[in-house]
């Protein structure tokens, strides 16, 4: 099953339904930077986000440093951003 991407329309009205994240300069991806009172909270949210991944079967990419979550957000299989990523980032959000 072919995933399709975005059409620059489509991805420019989902990035506005977004709040906080940004459209990578290359236009295939998304990105969050969130930060915490300290790496308990921190780790703690990137457990819920992977629940939220495992469920959806699409997985960020990110990082974490200390207090700090960064999440990328693109479909490889659609060689750039596709309704799932869209979809990930609002159940991400809603975990704040």
């Amino acid at each position: 099953m072919t995933i399709p991407r975005l059409t620059d329309a489509e991805r420019d009205a989902a990035l506005g339904a977004l709040s906080g994240w940004t459209l990578r300069a290359d236009g295939l991806a998304i990105s969050r930077d969130f930060r915490f009172a300290d790496f308990s909270e921190a780790f703690a949210f990137m457990t819920r986000v992977a629940l939220l991944a495992e469920q959806a079967d699409h997985h960020p990419e990110w990082s974490n440093v200390y207090n700090g979550v960064s999440i990328t957000l693109t479909t490889h299989d659609a060689g750039g951003l596709s309704h799932r990523d869209a979809a990930m980032a609002e159940a991400i959000d809603r975990l704040l």
